[in-house]
Parts: structure tokens; C-alpha cells; sequence
């Protein structure tokens, strides 16, 4: 269970007030004590994230939120904290408080919610005490909703939400098939995976290792090397390979070297595609290239690093671009959860392929940048676009 990555992991956030239930909420789904428990509103500052197998849903990680009613300069940081989480999250747990009719905090979230096409399962928690089953009324009738009725002490309504979570998970589309339809069972399949000194040691990176594993799962036959060693390797195949994969950096370089016959792509737009949205990006990187010198990028890292002397956000990209673009160009680069709220200075963001973040993290931003105007493409899709080869690659 503890093998399988957060950003492949179903999120299930958990959002309410302030001593709604939330937290024995997740610790009864859970089994086990994850979060701290007690009648003080606030106790849970940060967000708390529990690794699980679910039923009917596989590996997943629940999110416990501070309350969404926090006050204070802290409550209002907290709170922030608690609205971020909404970009990631696969499926909502709403659970609802005393009803306050129109004043009541969780129908402006449940619009938020909602606005973001996120599944949200509402829930009135505590229902073990003196006048649970007027609370679920008066909700189910202001929000014209289905309403689980819950209780930690005594388990209630626990397996209806396990039920409810499942459903709302098999809903969703998946896209776990990293390489959809390039390649079929028996295919040779190269993978072009750079060793250079902003690789990390012993190990390969989370797009390579991912794509791997999917190649194996469809019966393909990967074939793996460092760009110097592709000559000799195709020279000693009897055939072409069906697909070549490569680190998006060298991209130029593989191209060269592929076969005609030969599909071409990179670790990067398969993480585009399997992530992201598509067609969003290409269209990003036509705006890219028509970019004036004096535009201002931002490059954007789903993980937080120590860069390295040749990293690829912050040193080889960078370079390209103001070797296709100019020098003129103003470059800042964010990691992690360092994204902007306001892009509207921005002429185009680039984001990495995002291995560490889930699919609809990448999704949010993608309509955060709509939004606002701003054009947004991926590294890969934005790499083949500055090499000329964009056309040439598969999409």
C-alpha cells in the first residue's frame, strides 16, 4: 500500500467547521487514530494526509482540512490552506455543521464545489446525539440533496459512505493508461533516459519509472538507455522499434536518430496527456513561440528540489528559451504549492509533467490560466515546440 505514489493515489478531502466531526470522521474510515481529536474548535491546524486502501477504490489518501469557519490571521491562513486543498481533491466529504440558513459557511463551499465539477458527498456528523435527525432534515431540505447521516461512536452510516466514495470514484475517468493507444502487447518500446548530473542518484525519476511499469503491464518490450548508447542500441535491433520515449531535453538529439517508421515522443508530453490537458498545452506552445523578447515566463515544478547545476526548470529551459525567444525574457520559476494566484502578468506558463501531482491538481491550474487569459503549455509539449519537432512527435 505504502509503495504506490500520493500524486496515483485517489484524494479524498475532508472539509467542515470547526469541530464538526471531520477529524473522527477520517479516524473511523481509517480504522486507526490519523487525526487528533477533541471538543476544542481548531484542533486541527494543518492539512493531515493518511495513506489507505479503500474498497471498491483502491489505493487513496484522505485529506483532513482545518475548518473552513477558522478566524484570525492564522484562521484565514489555515482557511487558505483548507481552499487549496479543493484543487486536488478527487472527491469532497462535506460535512455540515448546525444549519444557519442562509449564513451557513458550507453552501458557499458547496458552490465552490460544485463550480469546480467536483464530486461531494454531504455528510452531517455527530449523528449519535439528541437532534442529529432534525439537523439532517433541515440541510436535505435547503440543499435539496441526499445526506448520510454519520456517527464515529457507533459507526453509523460508515459503510453508506465507503458505498458513496466508491461510486464517485468508478465515476470518474481514468486515465491510468500512461501510453493509451502507442503501443500494444509485443511491441518494442526504447526509452531514452539521460544520466546526467542533475539525475537523481540511484535511482530513475518518478515519468520513467511510472512509463515503465506501464509498458510491462501491456506486455511491451522495453528497452532501456542513456542518449550516447541509442546508435548502438537500434543498430542491434533486427527491426525498428515501434516507439521511442525519450527525456524531453534531448529531444532534438533522439529525433535525429529515429526511424522514419518509428513513433517518437517524450516521458514529458505522455505525462502531458496523462495528467493534463492536451490540447490546452499545444495551444500553449503556439502562443509560446509567438512570443515578443520582452515577455514574461513563469516555469512552474509540481515538486519542491535542490537544484542541480544542469536542472531542467531552472537552468537548461531557461536557456532555450532565451536562445529561440531572446535574452530579454523575465523567467521566475515556482515549486510545489508556490503557484501563484495571479497570472495575469504572465505571457505563458510552462509546467513540468508533473509526476508528484495528481491529475486534477494539473487540471486546476489548467483552468486557473484559462481563466485569466494566460496560455499555459507543458515542458515537453514546450520543448518540441522551441526544437521544431512538435509536428514530428506524438501527441
Amino acid at each position: 500500500m505504502t509503495s504506490v505514489a500520493r500524486s496515483n493515489r485517489i484524494c479524498i478531502a475532508v472539509f467542515g467547521r470547526r469541530n464538526a466531526g471531520k477529524s473522527s470522521l477520517v479516524n473511523c474510515i481509517a480504522g486507526q487514530a490519523v487525526s487528533i481529536v477533541s471538543d476544542v474548535a481548531g484542533t486541527t491546524t494543518d492539512v493531515v494526509l493518511k495513506n489507505i486502501e479503500l474498497p471498491g477504490v483502491g489505493a487513496a489518501v484522505i485529506a483532513d482540512t482545518a475548518g473552513l469557519d477558522d478566524v484570525g490571521e492564522l484562521g484565514s491562513m489555515r482557511v487558505d490552506a483548507t481552499r487549496k486543498v479543493l484543487s486536488r481533491a478527487d472527491v469532497a466529504i462535506l460535512v455540515l455543521g448546525d444549519f444557519d440558513g442562509d449564513d451557513s459557511p458550507e453552501i458557499e463551499w458547496l458552490a465552490r464545489m460544485r463550480n469546480l465539477q467536483l464530486p461531494v458527498i454531504l455528510v452531517v456528523g455527530k449523528c449519535d446525539k439528541e437532534g442529529s435527525a432534525e439537523r439532517v432534515a433541515e440541510w436535505q431540505e435547503a440543499l435539496n440533496s441526499d445526506v448520510i447521516s454519520f456517527s464515529a461512536i457507533n459507526g453509523k452510516g460508515r459503510a453508506a459512505l465507503l458505498e458513496r466514495i466508491a461510486q464517485c470514484c468508478n465515476d470518474n475517468e481514468n486515465f491510468d493508461d500512461i501510453t493509451y493507444s502507442l503501443v500494444s502487447s509485443g511491441d518494442v518500446v526504447v526509452l531514452v533516459m539521460p544520466q546526467d548530473a542533475s539525475a537523481p542518484k540511484g535511482r530513475i525519476i518518478q515519468p520513467q519509472v511510472q512509463t515503465l511499469r506501464n509498458l510491462l503491464d501491456k506486455h511491451c518490450i522495453p528497452l532501456c538507455c542513456a542518449p550516447q548508447e541509442l546508435p548502438r542500441l537500434l543498430q542491434s535491433l533486427v527491426a525498428p522499434p515501434q516507439l521511442i520515449i525519450t527525456d524531453s531535453q534531448v529531444f532534438a538529439t533522439v529525433e535525429e536518430l529515429t526511424p522514419p517508421e518509428t513513433k517518437l515522443t517524450s516521458f514529458s508530453v505522455l505525462m502531458a496527456r496523462h495528467k493534463g490537458d492536451i490540447d490546452a498545452f499545444c495551444s500553449g506552445a503556439q502562443a509560446l513561440l509567438a512570443l515578443p523578447p520582452t515577455a514574461r515566463v513563469l516555469i512552474a515544478e509540481a515538486c519542491s528540489h535542490i537544484p542541480q547545476n544542469e536542472d531542467i526548470g531552472r537552468v537548461k529551459l531557461p536557456r532555450l528559451l532565451r536562445s529561440k525567444l531572446g535574452d530579454g525574457l523575465m523567467i521566475d520559476v515556482v515549486g510545489g504549492n508556490d503557484f501563484p494566484d495571479d497570472l495575469v502578468g504572465y505571457d505563458v506558463v510552462i509546467h513540468c509533467g508533473a509526476c508528484m501531482f495528481n491529475r486534477r491538481t494539473v487540471l486546476s491550474r489548467v483552468r486557473q490560466a484559462k481563466s485569466q487569459g494566460v496560455p499555459i503549455t507543458n515542458y515537453g509539449v514546450a520543448i518540441a515546440a522551441l526544437t521544431g519537432i512538435l509536428d514530428r512527435i506524438e501527441i
